[in-house]
């Protein structure tokens, strides 16, 4: 993966840089190519091997293959870079001056430098995969908290729900999110990274090897990992209930590690494939398109915010 990095970082990203003018980001094009080639080894993981597991083993029937088609430009605008990159542009100046009196890092991602959480136990975490796992546990920790709180704060709900009002839920579906609801978790990310000193090069990785294992959580899949393994890693079937209209939302927060939910008393463990999507629907309307769930969004947000100044 490495010399793949290399190669297309000299042979694309690095002459479209210098023709830019943008020398002093030629660090951050080097990790751009890393996001770009890991999301290309997500893309042909989802394509190849999810998308024929769904159809072996389908929660249920697809009826409406044009919501699917926009799930699958969210999911191309994240996992190829795209998205990310509009956060770097906007959000490294401000992070830049956060945290001016730190070294900055790369590509919307600052890293303390004076401090790295998985030196405090060298003895334990002696190797990149040890490091590795340690990082993967934490971020997925506050994950667990950011993704209770995108349903326990009104005006965050009122972004996070187009992401449940999917009701044809597959493996193209974890990224369908506004993209405000977005950036508010990854700036919340690249602080904790920020703040526990993760090099960009394990930020990458976890960031995609997290993705990849929401793209199987959220496929039409009929399919648990058994009586151990789900109290191990989140399932379909796991995470499924936390999407189901009638029983869901209150329940499997938990985004790799169904270890919090079992901690915190929000584990749901019944083997059942319910309906996905949000009980006020079809009353509200999430929209069809791309733009105009993005538009729709911010219609809900403002009409939060209005309520709760009244």
């Amino acid at each position: 993966m490495f010399d793949a990095q290399q190669w297309l970082f000299e042979s694309v990203f690095q002459p479209v840089m210098l023709w830019l003018d943008m020398t002093n980001y030629l660090e951050d094009g080097y990790v751009a190519a890393a996001w770009f080639l890991w999301g290309c080894v997500q893309l042909a993981v989802i394509a190849l091997v999810l998308v024929p597991l769904q159809r072996l083993r389908p929660v249920e029937l697809v009826t409406d293959r044009d919501t699917i088609r926009v799930d699958m430009l969210y999911t191309l605008l994240h996992r190829l870079g795209i998205f990310r990159l509009a956060m770097f542009l906007f959000l490294q100046p401000l992070l830049n001056d956060a945290f001016s009196i730190f070294r900055s890092g790369s590509m919307g991602f600052v890293s303390l430098g004076t401090f790295q959480l998985d030196q405090i136990w060298p003895s334990v975490t002696d190797g990149a995969l040890a490091s590795l796992v340690i990082y993967l546990i934490v971020f997925d920790f506050a994950d667990y908290w950011i993704h209770r709180a995108q349903h326990a704060w009104r005006p965050w709900w009122a972004l996070h729900s187009l992401h449940h009002a999917q009701q044809q839920m597959t493996c193209w579906s974890d990224n369908r999110n506004h993209l405000i609801d977005d950036m508010l978790r990854d700036a919340l990310m690249v602080c904790i990274a920020f703040l526990i000193g993760v090099s960009p090069s394990q930020f990458v990785l976890i960031v995609a090897l997290t993705q990849l294992s929401e793209s199987l959580q959220h496929a039409n899949l009929k399919l648990s990992f058994g009586r151990v393994g789900e109290r191990l890693w989140v399932s379909p079937r796991f995470h499924r209930l936390h999407h189901s209209v009638s029983h869901g939302f209150g329940h499997n927060f938990g985004v790799l590690l169904p270890w919090w939910d079992m901690l915190y008393g929000t584990a749901h463990f019944e083997n059942r494939y319910d309906p996905t999507g949000v009980n006020d629907q079809p009353a509200v309307d999430y929209g069809r398109g791309f733009w105009a769930q993005q538009r729709m969004g911010l219609v809900r947000l403002r009409a939060t915010l209005f309520k709760a100044n009244q």
